[in-house]
């Protein structure tokens, strides 16, 4: 009897582990910039406290390579999958039923590099919920995390066309219910994104705090997805009138569809001007001292010769497509084998 619950516990372990995912990679209208601009979380398991400075951007995330140019009015593609690197189809992005809503927030800084995420924060998409016919509980519904799984990891969101040029954070969340039925319970997935906008306008968007925003007792929060849904609404502030609200369960679309890894043109993130190479947290303080933001920056296109990935990218893994060869004086090195490896320096 004992082996038979500790084995029924260790399959629900599995399971959890299993399930655990991380936004990763960015596409600016179609073009892959893998990794290159976001803040790497340390690992690929939730965030359950809502009220902890982690739930900002994630618990320790890698400082990025550097920021994305973003054209008002374009198209990010967020792209999530359950192990660092991995970019395959063959297994769903985030596992074990792990169902909820994927929302999108935007926040404007002096210095994407250096901003530590405590600005106020308006949200620019998401893709919570509706009522599937036939179906009897909550875990039968249309869900943002279903639709991340039904195009391979990726979520198109659009940037507003009339936010003020600059640096921005871009805070891409997926919120796991499956234990939602107690407090402390729900399972966030986040990961924050450095962006520079460029043709941007005047607007001024009315922000929310994180922490700050969300309550772990909020409805769209803690709630028995297991039992029969009748209504549900995402957690946080309405999409502002520039976003968007993407109904769950439609079918994918554009890049979702589209952007395939090796098969569409590659980029890497500019190196925000002025800012060193040291770690972000360490450097946290200077984006209020700052003066002015950096100069935007337009997408860079990869000028390796032939096929080449850049210092630190992708150049291996299970189910990546891409280029193996790196630039020169890089090698290709597993980092985490058999999920991931990268070019590093050969010296």
């Amino acid at each position: 009897m004992k082996s038979t619950f500790v084995a029924t516990l260790a399959a629900i372990a599995a399971k959890e582990v299993a399930g655990h995912a991380l936004f990763q990679q960015l596409w600016v209208d179609g073009t892959d910039y893998g990794s290159s601009c976001i803040r790497m979380p340390s690992s690929n398991s939730p965030i359950t406290n809502v009220g902890g400075k982690e739930f900002i951007c994630n618990a320790n995330p890698k400082p990025a390579q550097g920021n994305c140019g973003v054209k008002a009015g374009s198209t990010v593609t967020v792209e999530m999958h359950q192990q660092p690197g991995d970019r395959s189809c063959g297994s769903e992005a985030i596992g074990g039923q792990h169902w909820g809503p994927v929302q999108v927030y935007l926040t404007k800084v002096a210095n994407a590099a250096t901003a530590d995420g405590t600005t106020g924060w308006f949200k620019i998409f998401s893709d919570s919920w509706t009522k599937k016919s036939g179906g009897r509980v909550g875990d039968d519904d249309n869900w943002g995390t279903r639709d991340l799984n039904a195009c391979c990891g990726k979520m198109d969101v659009k940037i507003p066309t009339d936010i003020p040029s600059g640096d921005y954070l871009l805070r891409a969340e997926a919120l796991a219910l499956h234990t939602a039925g107690s407090s402390g319970g729900a399972q966030f997935y986040v990961s924050c994104y450095q962006i520079t906008v460029a043709g941007g306008g005047n607007a001024s968007p009315p922000t929310v705090k994180f922490p700050g925003a969300y309550s772990a007792r909020d409805p769209g929060i803690m709630i028995n997805i297991h039992a029969a849904v009748s209504n549900y609404i995402a957690p946080g502030p309405a999409v502002w009138g520039g976003g968007t609200n993407k109904t769950a369960g439609a079918t994918c679309s554009g890049c979702e569809t589209n952007c395939k890894v090796g098969k569409s043109p590659t980029a890497v993130a500019t190196k925000p001007q002025g800012v060193s190479s040291g770690n972000t947290a360490d450097a946290q303080s200077a984006d209020s001292a700052s003066g002015a933001a950096p100069a935007d920056a337009a997408p860079a296109a990869d000028t390796n010769s032939g096929c080449a990935v850049a210092a630190y990218g992708q150049c291996g893994g299970n189910g990546y497509t891409g280029c193996t060869q790196c630039a020169a004086g890089h090698v290709c090195k597993d980092v985490s084998p058999p999920y991931y490896s990268q070019c590093v320096a050969t010296s």
